[in-house]
């Protein structure tokens, strides 16, 4: 059986079930060309949104009483759901520091597709390895997308210079420290 979970980061939870391969994306630095979506008005003073996926899929093997999962997760950025509002932007200082803020959503997003992938390499599945599987995924979902909410409240949305700063720390430390990625177990 093979299945494949679609989770959407920055826009809300979409599950569902498709039968299509993946392949790895690796974390990267985000450019201005990477947000193609259009800006959109009255965005309670958001000058940009990034869109990630985080696209879960496994296939499952009964072996000696126990099911082995073999897992793809693969995280990418949805170029035209992902917007600046260019008319403003007043300066490349301010574009680099949007970007630098929007750096840290797609960072999330990475560092919880790296998470989900340990967290099923390490467990043994049993019959009952739909609900383990998801149960995985969603806990750690859950995890990030606090995560992800936390960031803007404390950066407030990369107004607050400081804590933007400290974040910028915290993901350089995180992926310095970070396994090697692996997309697919």
């Amino acid at each position: 059986m093979i299945f494949k979970y679609l989770r959407a980061f920055c826009a809300g939870v979409a599950l569902c079930l498709i039968l299509n391969p993946v392949w790895a994306q690796p974390h990267r630095t985000l450019t201005v060309n990477d947000f193609l979506g259009t800006p959109r008005p009255n965005g309670r003073g958001v000058i940009a949104y990034t869109n990630c996926t985080i696209d879960f899929k496994y296939q499952a093997t009964r072996n000696d009483g126990y099911y082995q999962l073999r897992f793809n997760v693969r995280m990418f950025m949805n170029n035209y759901k992902s917007w600046i509002d260019r008319s403003r932007i007043t300066s490349a200082e301010q574009l680099a520091e949007i970007l630098k803020h929007e750096q840290g959503h797609y960072t999330i997003a990475y560092l919880e597709q790296q998470e989900v992938l340990r967290a099923v390499e390490r467990t043994r599945f049993t019959a009952n390895y739909n609900a383990e599987a998801m149960g995985i995924f969603n806990r750690i979902d859950a995890k990030y997308k606090q995560l992800n909410q936390d960031y803007d409240e404390d950066t407030e949305h990369m107004v607050n210079r400081q804590q933007q700063h400290s974040w910028d720390i915290y993901f350089a430390k995180r992926l310095q420290y970070m396994p090697q990625e692996n997309a697919s177990l």
